[in-house]
This record gives C-alpha cells, sequence and structure tokens, in this order.
C-alpha cells in the first residue's frame, strides 16, 4: 500500500496536479518560459520578413508565403502547450506530445520547401531571389529556422519527464495572454499580406512585382470613371 501511494504521488509531482505555481521550480518552469520564448521568436522572424516586405519593397513568392505559414504552423504547437495548460480536464503529457508533433510536422514541411527554394539558386552566379540579410537570403534563414526547430522539438521530446509541464492554474497568465495576442495578430498580419498581394486570384505569379487586389481596385476605379452611365447615355 505504502509503494501505491508513493508512486501515485509520483505521478502527482510529475504532471503538477497537487503544485501551485509557487512550488514549481527547474526545468519545468524553464520549459514553460521557453515555450513563450518560442512562440514569440517565431513571430519576430516574421516581423522581420514583413520589414523586409515593406521597408525593402521586396514581395514574398509563393514559397515565401508558404514558409511564412510553416513557420506559424511551427509555432502553433507550443502556443497549444501553453493554452492547454490552464484546462482543467487537459492530459499535460498528451498535450505536450501533440504540441511538440504539431512543431515537427509543420517543420518537415517547411524544411522541404525552403530547401527546394534554396536549391533553386545554388548555382553559381545565381544571385537569389530577393535580397540577402546579414549574408544570408530570407529562404536560406528559413531553412536554418526550421532545423533548429527540429531541433529542440527532438531534444524536448527525449528529455521527456524532466521538460514535461504540468497544469500551472485555472487560466492564463499576463505573459501567456499577450504571447497569444502577439501571435494572433501576426497571423491575422500575414492573412491580410497574402490577401493584398493574391487580390482575387487563386495563385501568385513566382516573381509578384505588385499587390493585385490594389490593381484590381484601381482597374475598377478607371472602369468606373470610364464608364458614362445609365443618366449620360439617356441624355445622349
Amino acid at each position: 500500500m505504502r509503494r501505491i501511494h508513493s508512486a501515485s504521488a509520483s505521478e502527482r509531482l510529475l504532471d503538477g496536479s497537487d503544485l501551485t505555481v509557487n512550488d514549481r521550480t527547474g526545468c519545468p518552469r524553464l520549459s514553460f518560459v521557453l515555450l513563450h520564448v518560442w512562440v514569440l521568436g517565431v513571430c519576430g522572424v516574421v516581423v522581420g520578413a514583413f520589414i523586409v516586405q515593406f521597408a525593402g519593397s521586396e514581395l514574398p513568392c509563393p514559397l515565401c508565403m508558404l514558409q511564412r505559414m510553416a513557420m506559424l504552423l511551427a509555432a502553433m504547437g507550443p502556443m497549444f502547450i501553453i493554452r492547454r495548460n490552464s484546462v482543467a480536464e487537459a492530459d499535460p503529457t498528451a498535450d505536450f506530445s501533440t504540441g511538440f508533433g504539431i512543431s515537427i510536422l509543420a517543420s518537415v514541411v517547411g524544411l522541404a520547401i525552403s530547401g527546394r527554394q534554396t536549391l533553386l539558386h545554388i548555382l553559381p552566379g545565381d544571385p537569389g531571389y530577393g535580397g540577402a540579410v546579414l549574408g544570408l537570403h530570407l529562404y536560406t534563414w528559413a531553412f536554418i529556422v526550421f532545423i533548429s526547430v527540429l531541433l529542440v522539438s527532438g531534444i524536448t521530446l527525449a528529455a521527456g519527464p524532466v521538460m514535461a509541464i504540468g497544469r500551472r492554474s485555472d487560466r492564463m497568465g499576463g505573459w501567456s495572454r499577450i504571447t497569444a495576442w502577439v501571435f494572433g495578430l501576426v497571423i491575422a498580419a500575414n492573412a491580410v499580406s497574402v490577401f493584398f498581394e493574391s487580390g482575387t486570384e487563386w495563385f501568385l505569379p513566382d516573381n509578384p512585382t505588385s499587390y493585385e487586389l490594389i490593381q484590381e481596385f484601381l482597374e475598377f476605379l478607371e472602369r468606373r470613371s470610364g464608364d458614362p452611365g445609365p443618366s449620360a447615355q439617356n441624355t445622349n
């Protein structure tokens, strides 16, 4: 009976069900902080791509857009763990595995996309697509980011219970809410950017040079200004 009691106590200690926020120290707390850093770091990378897009007047190609989406999906994994951490019915171990599984799958897809774009411009003399940032093009940096996500995910999962996070509280804390809002705003900004660049078309050109939605709107205004209208036709 004593062994059974101690085993159940160890399980509660592992998943954090009988601990308060102040009682948690060490790797679980560090892991929870790193999840926020992960999400905000990916948001920072995408915001950096926005700066290059608008300040440098470099429109992203379809492969660039897909890489941004894959990055945000990779950040969806840790954001899922953060959100589920405040749900009473949540299973911390299952949520931990699901979150990192999402990140790994998204990173594999992003790695394939960024790798393909890198190979398209790997021949000597090829200037590549867009300008370079710190000596590397954005798709090369994306390749490095996806490899980093895979490494961090693998190491964290291999660490197992050492990095596992129990349920910390009944509601999201202040930093978790801020992280969620920043993440949501970046996703919304990316969706708006894609819509402005593609307009009503289903496919983007390989080398976009303008925002299709703006061009379509200008063409609509031009057609409207050139149309005399029914009243003018009746007068004639």
